[in-house]
């Protein structure tokens, strides 16, 4: 009878126990789905920003004599084909181009009539002077002057004066052209036009600009999604703060919360670094010439991303600080959450052994993970505050030129999970001291 009711005992305790694992089983799907999610759409905006500063690259744009050329082409074929005169303009120019033919005249007349030395010369001088009639040229030049006009006004001479006004753009451009770095834009740009599926730049920086649109607002819905998770779990131990006999189970599936959000956090993108001439706008032969979204400089990263850069560089400074963030910011906040699952699921002995207390209780002052928090937030605020003055000094806004900079330097949802973790940590630990039956000194 006795061995009956403590079987029956036992069956009670393990219902709420099982009931509350499996709704912190589905809880725990639900946060690794939206962090999966996060993390596969914060590579994906890296990527599309990384194309569309690429495509939309300085060097590329502003400082490119194709791009200068097209421009310049258009205005020029634009003034010169569509060149109308009025009759009060024709009549000027009439007469501008007369004193021109006169004054040729007279010149070569002073050429003429200059002593020769030579016996040619003075051949040359008594043919010139016998058979032309320096008056009848002369009378012949308001002729000569409305034919030359004619022909200016001529549509196939408008052609040929706009292929000639061009010739040094078009010879500039071909020298570029043969470039190995533009030649290497080029077909990257063609290969770009075909991942995305267009034909032009600006179709593309459409595409791209609402592809960014989406993928912006996804993000940080998944990111609130995670912490609207990790809230619940919370609201698990207060509701759940007299049931001593649930604690373990509700520590241990904790941390798997906290194994996801520190996943996330370390790679998915943290902080944008983001700064560009919005619109350069000047006036050409009564034309705007107009530069849109020119890309000066362009960063994405993630801590992980951090590391691999600072490893991979030659210097052994870098290699040192990338060592140092990886094993202060990365490796000792797993060591510690996993000490910590071991302090309380292990027995006395384990539990009390030197290292584990150590990783579980006294390693919160080695780790790292909320000074690269303040590290990240100070660079941010800092950059920010550089960039924008930078870009604040080329705004220029008047008849002739307008300029307008944009800094789109931001705080991405990585650094929002990252700092969640680490608030996370710090209440798990205040939790592990109060819920521990072995020694946490």
């Amino acid at each position: 009878m006795e061995t009956k009711k403590e079987h029956i005992a036992g069956r009670k305790s393990f219902l709420p126990k099982f009931l509350l694992i499996l709704a912190l089983a589905l809880l725990l799907g639900a946060e690794g789905y939206f962090g999966l999610r996060l993390h596969q759409l914060s590579d994906q905006q890296e990527q599309i920003k990384e194309d569309y500063s690429n495509i939309n690259n300085i060097t590329y744009g502003l400082f490119s004599v194709q791009q200068w050329k097209d421009n310049v082409s258009r205005i020029v074929h634009h003034q010169v084909r569509n060149l109308k005169m009025t009759k009060n303009q024709k009549k000027i120019l009439q007469t501008e181009v007369e004193q021109v033919l006169l004054a040729l005249i007279n010149k070569a007349e002073a050429l003429v009539n200059k002593p020769k030395k030579t016996i040619s010369g003075k051949i040359q001088k008594f043919a010139i002077r016998n058979f032309v009639n320096s008056d009848s040229i002369r009378a012949q030049v308001p002729g000569f002057a409305r034919k030359i006009i004619a022909e200016v006004d001529n549509p196939k001479n408008k052609r040929q004066l706009s292929k000639m006004a061009m010739g040094e753009f078009n010879e500039l451009a071909n020298e570029e052209k043969l470039d190995s770095a533009f030649v290497a834009n080029g077909a990257s740009v063609r290969a770009m036009y075909q991942k995305y599926k267009v034909t032009s730049t600006p179709l593309l920086n459409k595409k791209l600009n609402q592809s960014l649109a989406d993928i912006r607002t996804k993000t940080y819905g998944y990111s609130y999604a995670m912490l609207a998770c990790v809230a619940i779990v919370l609201g698990f131990w207060w509701a759940l703060r007299k049931r001593t006999d649930l604690h373990v189970v509700l520590f241990v599936m904790s941390l798997l919360f906290a194994f996801i959000l520190l996943g996330v956090g370390l790679t998915a993108s943290m902080i944008e670094v983001d700064a560009r001439i919005r619109s350069l706008d000047f006036v050409l032969l009564g034309e705007h010439v107009v530069f849109k979204d020119q890309v000066l400089f362009f960063q994405s990263k993630s801590i992980m991303d951090v590391v691999k850069v600072l490893i991979s560089q030659p210097g052994i400074d870098s290699i040192l600080v990338g060592v140092l963030i990886l094993a202060f910011s990365i490796l000792f906040p797993v060591v510690k959450l996993s000490s910590t699952g071991i302090h309380l699921l292990g027995g006395k002995r384990l539990a009390e052994n030197g290292i584990i207390k150590y990783f579980a209780f006294q390693s919160g002052k080695w780790s790292m993970a909320d000074v690269i928090v303040i590290a990240i937030l100070m660079a941010y605020i800092g950059l920010n505050g550089l960039l924008e003055g930078q870009l604040q000094a080329l705004n220029i806004k008047n008849d002739s030129l307008t300029i307008l900079t944009t800094n789109n330097t931001a705080l991405q949802p990585g650094y929002i999970i990252f700092i969640s973790f680490v608030l996370y940590g710090l209440i798990l630990s205040t939790i592990l001291k109060f819920i521990t039956p072995h020694d946490a000194h």
